[in-house]
């Protein structure tokens, strides 16, 4: 390596060091974030000890239910009607649970708080062949609190009855054609059953809270209407909202990698008639949403559990707490939802839950900006994918059962939609090698010493000789927003999850040929044999796209070109490995078609063509006639 090189990477590196200086956290954003850090321990610790709290009523409870002591069944029941007023009577009870099902999920309630208990998505598998399970078990919380006669009430701790003798519901319908799983187009040419479910809390005859739950052939959705009957003789009527808490611990689904589940569990949230957003990404965060909002998600990599609002909720506080080095569990989800109230005699309040899959047209269809939990990208970035690669991409879907022969014709696609402008771009790399003599005899007659006049004489040769310096960056302005497209693309596209192409047993996470006994930082504990193929050919693909350069300027530059497909290698080896099949495709095609012009491009005749347009007289634009003529009329002479 020369000087230069060692030069230009020094410079490189003192650019990186000061960036990440100026761009390092003020004392006062490491205060906020230590405050939140601290506010979110609080609350965690508040949970904790609410849920010891649930374990000692539920003992207690179990020890009333279990006692044959009359006297003492009657006075721990007046103390619960003491504690709970009205309420008391559902305050003890035995805890009993029910199903209801379709083709796409079952889901599991439990009698107290009425609640959901689990959700089982029934066509998916966990990475280790386990039932797919969004949410379950005791922890999950799922009910409203209110006050109600001075007295703070929880439903989750109440005791609600089941509307009906039947306890497992199966909903059924035709049978579905592969690929039409929850569409709504398709169900309603093809209609199914639909079935509810009822929980009910009743504090005095005909005066009771109610939940209702709906749920129909084919889909993912789930009506969930709270019927309140005659509850504002009992409910505080100068409370505004009730107040539905829902929170679960996040099970894990898929491997562990930081750049797969791990990095993309977290809430999502729509205010209403605006636009999504989403707390931090891989941190613990917490929002406080003071305007209305449409729905809230609980999202993973490739699902979600989302509440949707008929119309809006009023406010909300939402908060995920990550979990570290947990093989179980990512994160702890909750949210704190306002449900409007009005104190009227008969009121209903009417939602929704969707349970299922992150996928792009499932989620688009109810056209409420749902598909946007899953990330394709920046904004821009994010119009490749959704008009463009998608597109593509489910049209082959259509015909073609192969994922790994999907992507190769992607990339043929794209790489031939693209091949006009890198022929375009060969061509001004052509015309510049032909100038190279002249270009060395005008570096040699100014010497570095007059920089801006031998770029001057330069320009000068370019124009005189009809060439584009600029010609060859092209391709790369458009292929770079593709390429970045597919970064996002494939590690959040469900339709790759558990789709397996040659030695990749998972094409939507990496692929590995060898696990290492030892962790390498950065690299990773296993070794990506599409990650080595893509980074040898990106190797090769810079080496020949050097030999296609006219000028051996900047060395240090031409040495990061060599760096940047290690770095990649060291980025990619736990990416998805349909993204480091697509990028070695993609460098298979451009070596093949860098020679495939190579053969057929004459560059003895490229400059020869050259030499005859340098002795054509060059053609002034209009815009130039202009400012001579403006510098004729201020007496500057040409």
């Amino acid at each position: 390596m020369d000087k230069k090189s060692i030069i230009g990477i020094g410079i490189i590196f003192a650019i990186l060091v000061v960036f990440s200086l100026l761009n390092q956290p003020s004392k006062e954003e490491i205060e906020a974030t230590k405050r939140k850090r601290d506010s979110i321990a609080i609350v965690d610790a508040g949970i904790a000890l609410q849920q010891q709290k649930i374990q000692e009523q539920q003992t207690a409870q179990q020890l009333i239910i279990n006692s044959n002591d009359t006297a003492f069944r009657e006075k721990a029941l007046q103390n619960k009607i003491d504690e709970y007023g009205v309420f008391g009577a559902n305050a003890v009870g035995e805890e009993t649970f029910h199903t209801i099902e379709n083709n796409l999920m079952k889901i599991t309630f439990s009698n107290k708080g009425g609640r959901i208990y689990s959700v089982e998505l029934k066509d998916y598998q966990t990475h280790d062949s386990l039932p797919l399970i969004l949410f379950d078990g005791p922890k999950t919380l799922f009910g409203l609190n209110f006050f109600a006669q001075n007295r703070s009430i929880q439903t989750d701790q109440l005791f609600f009855n089941k509307v009906g003798s039947k306890n497992n519901v199966v909903v059924s319908g035709p049978e579905i054609k592969k690929g039409y799983e929850g569409k709504i187009k398709f169900n309603k040419e093809n209609p199914g059953g639909k079935e509810s479910i009822t929980f009910r809390l009743e504090v005095a005859p005909g005066k009771y809270m109610e939940y209702v739950y709906t749920l129909e052939y084919n889909s993912f959705l789930v009506d969930f209407d709270l019927n309140l009957q005659g509850m504002n003789q009992f409910i505080a009527s100068n409370q505004p909202y009730l107040n539905f808490s829902w929170s679960y611990d996040v099970p894990r689904q898929e491997r562990v990698s930081k750049f797969g589940e791990d990095r993309y569990t977290n809430i999502s949230y729509k205010y209403f008639e605006d636009e999504v957003d989403n707390l931090g990404q891989n941190k613990s965060d917490e929002e406080s949403l003071s305007t209305r909002v449409k729905w809230i998600g609980f999202k993973q990599l490739f699902f979600s559990s989302t509440i949707i609002a008929d119309e809006s909720f009023p406010n909300a506080e939402i908060r995920q707490n990550k979990f570290e080095d947990n093989n179980d569990y990512l994160a702890n989800f909750y949210a704190d939802i306002a449900f409007p109230y009005q104190g009227s005699q008969n009121e209903t309040i009417g939602m929704q839950f969707f349970f299922g899959p992150n996928h792009y047209q499932t989620l688009k269809q109810y056209d409420n900006g749902l598909e946007r939990q899953v990330y394709l990208g920046y904004p821009v970035v994010r119009e490749v994918n959704r008009f463009v690669i998608i597109p593509i991409f489910n049209f082959l879907r259509k015909y073609i059962g192969n994922f790994g022969l999907i992507i190769l014709l992607l990339t043929i696609f794209i790489k031939s939609v693209l091949f006009p402008f890198t022929y375009k771009s060969y061509m001004s790399q052509a015309k510049m090698r032909a100038l190279k003599p002249e270009i060395d005899e005008i570096t040699e007659k100014f010497g570095k010493d007059k920089a801006m006049e031998k770029q001057q004489a330069t320009m000068a040769l370019y124009k005189k000789a009809g060439v584009n310096p600029m010609g060859g960056c092209l391709p790369m302005l458009l292929q770079f927003p593709i390429l970045i497209a597919m970064f996002f693309f494939f590690p959040t596209s469900i339709e790759l999850r558990q789709e397996s192409f040659l030695w990749a047993t998972d094409l939507s996470t990496y692929d590995s040929i060898l696990n290492l006994p030892f962790h390498i930082p950065a690299y990773g504990d296993h070794v990506s044999l599409f990650c080595l193929l893509m980074t040898i050919t990106t190797v090769f693909s810079t080496k020949l796209s050097q030999q296609s350069q006219a000028s051996s300027a900047m060395p240090g530059m031409k040495t990061m070109m060599y760096m940047m497909p290690v770095m990649f290698l060291f980025i990619l080896n736990n990416y998805s490995a349909g993204l480091s099949y697509y990028y070695f495709l993609a460098n298979l095609i451009t070596i093949g078609q860098t020679y495939l012009i190579r053969s057929f491009v004459d560059e003895d005749k490229v400059r020869a063509q050259l030499q005859v347009n340098k002795k054509k007289p060059v053609k002034r634009s209009n815009f130039q006639k202009r400012l001579e003529d403006m510098a004729k009329q201020r007496g500057v002479k040409k």
